[in-house]
């Protein structure tokens, strides 16, 4: 079997993806590994550009961008997943990444000294330098989500239970078991991935990887943060082109992760309020955009 499946969805990515096919081509020195870029419908001449300068990426074209999760999908299929034994393992890798040379190394080495594990992240770093809060993230539930949105996580970012969202009870440098990593670089197993299946394609952008991570969770594998590795993370690339769909893409995958998953443990009243606050808030954020100048406008949690 070889080591390692990268997956590298790309959109008119092409702005920092050579930066990150340099720095994964050193990264993957030594190691058993195959990299499918999968390209979807970009307009940025992406797709001949690494036909010319990477020929040893395998490159699939997609006609129409039929999202992240599809994206991801169509590159681990190519690559055998979820059924075929030809890689131990999968990386799923965005265009807006740089991997430090010795990083996939590290991220094996910690994988395979603990069977348990069935996905593990590495510590992002934003451009400001500062930690990318997605890459060590709580299950969204309604309470923690309010405790993150009311600002009581802020109040108290050490407490387990306050502070959830983003698990900020956990220390950045520190390891530790989460409830999600981020589908911005992220080690699954893939003996966990046969287990569990590939992407839900229901969503488009956003929520894909907490679904997933929670779908491996479920079957008893640990989600786990490891900030000994240290990737960099030129985060919103892609959604700054069209911040107002990407917005709304990303609280309709609020809802749609509420209805998955917890929708059916709460009353009808209960889930159209949860459902009501989400609409509120994405509202709020649409105008609060149109506010600021474009390279300053933001999706979710990417940086201004």
């Amino acid at each position: 079997m070889q080591d390692i499946a990268i997956v590298i969805v790309s959109h008119n990515s092409w702005a920092h993806l050579p930066k990150c096919l340099d720095s994964l081509k050193l990264a993957i020195n030594d190691i058993d590994a195959e990299v499918f870029v999968v390209d979807n419908a970009s307009t940025d001449q992406t797709c001949n550009k690494i036909k010319d300068l990477y020929p040893w990426c395998n490159l699939i074209k997609c006609e129409i961008n039929g999202g992240y999760s599809r994206g991801n999908n169509i590159g681990l299929k190519a690559a055998g997943f979820p059924v075929s034994a030809t890689f131990r393992h999968a990386l799923l890798l965005n265009p807006d990444t740089e991997m430090p040379m010795d990083a996939l190394h590290a991220l094996l080495t910690y994988m395979d000294s603990q069977s348990n594990i069935g996905v593990l992240g590495p510590k992002l770093i934003l451009n400001n330098g500062k930690l990318d809060k997605a890459c060590k993230r709580g299950l969204p539930t309604p309470s923690t989500a309010f405790y993150h949105m009311s600002g009581i996580s802020k109040i108290f970012p050490k407490h387990p239970i306050f502070g959830r969202y983003h698990m900020t009870h956990i220390d950045e440098n520190e390891i530790g078991d989460v409830d999600s990593t981020v589908g911005a670089c992220q080690l699954i197993r893939g003996e966990a991935l046969a287990k569990a299946g590939l992407m839900d394609e229901t969503f488009f952008m956003y929520g894909e990887d907490l679904d997933i991570n929670l779908r491996i969770q479920q079957l008893n594998y640990r989600i786990v943060y490891y900030p000994r590795v240290i990737v960099k993370h030129h985060k919103g690339t892609s959604t700054r082109q069209t911040p107002s769909p990407m917005i709304r893409e990303f609280y309709r995958a609020m809802k749609l992760f509420h209805h998955k998953h917890f929708e059916a443990q709460h009353s009808a009243i209960t889930n159209k309020i949860i459902y009501g606050v989400i609409t509120i808030i994405c509202q709020y954020k649409l105008f609060q955009n149109r506010l600021k100048p474009s390279h300053k406008r933001v999706v979710g949690s990417a940086p201004e």
